[in-house]
């Protein structure tokens, strides 16, 4: 575990389920305020608070659409307005449809990278603005910009476009002592991922890294928690957390 971070506030997009959901518990037990984002399901980021306040957190839960820069304004500000500033932004939030290139749906396109390409550059921006010296961004890749899986074209797009916003803003963002960096979780057991999979692939799937499993959320909310902690030399970089995978 990482040392404790007395009076840090970190935003976790995303923060009502799946790796998201790990990941505020993760920096709850580190000692983080936490500002737990949802999108439509509140009952669940209500829980994520709840689950944070079991590990001594103060943590309240804040809905928006990531891809509005007036609601995501509104995050940061009741971040600030209830802890004071924010230190750590966790931008798990995003959308993944699968289908051949050939077949995709455009209107199912527009709608992935409204989440996943818009949403990222609205938080990025909102955190290149508003992070406290000292502070990092975590953005979300996926591992599959590197293995290729047919169907995954346009979510690997979307995601790659991610990695390219990252990798730029660590470097404009010169000076500042703030850290910019992406996790790309290979196959990981949360519902985003689960969905439409039958147990032939499933298994099929946990069986590709040398681990033979599946990544579980809180493989991949231990490397967010080093890169919001202790990994202050680890900048301009995108982590693949995959077990091996590629």
């Amino acid at each position: 575990m990482s040392a404790p971070a007395t009076g840090r506030v970190a935003i976790v997009t995303g923060g009502s389920g799946g790796i998201g959901r790990a990941v505020v518990e993760r920096l709850a037990a580190d000692g983080f305020s936490l500002v737990v984002h949802y999108s439509g399901n509140r009952d669940r980021a209500e829980e994520a608070v709840r689950a944070a306040a079991e590990h001594g957190a103060k943590a309240v839960a804040v809905g928006g659409d990531v891809a509005d820069e007036t609601a995501m304004g509104l995050l940061f500000d009741e971040a600030e307005s209830v802890f004071g500033g924010v230190d750590v932004v966790v931008n798990t939030a995003g959308i993944m449809v699968l289908a051949p290139i050939a077949e995709f749906d455009l209107d199912a396109l527009d709608r992935m990278h409204r989440v996943n390409v818009r949403g990222a550059f609205v938080v990025s921006q909102l955190a290149a603005r508003r992070l406290r010296e000292g502070g990092a961004l975590v953005n979300f890749s996926t591992s599959v910009t590197r293995l290729q899986m047919p169907t995954y074209g346009p979510y690997a797009a979307s995601k790659a476009a991610v990695e390219g916003l990252t990798l730029i803003l660590a470097r404009e963002l010169r000076g500042r002592d703030i850290t910019v960096n992406a996790v790309a979780p290979g196959p990981t057991a949360t519902p985003l991922f689960l969905d439409g999979k039958d147990e032939e692939e499933v298994q099929r799937l946990s069986k590709a890294a040398p681990l033979e499993r599946l990544g579980r959320p809180e493989d991949v909310a231990e490397v967010v928690a080093l890169l919001a902690g202790p990994a202050r030399w680890v900048n301009g970089q995108v982590l693949f957390a995959n077990g091996g995978i590629g």
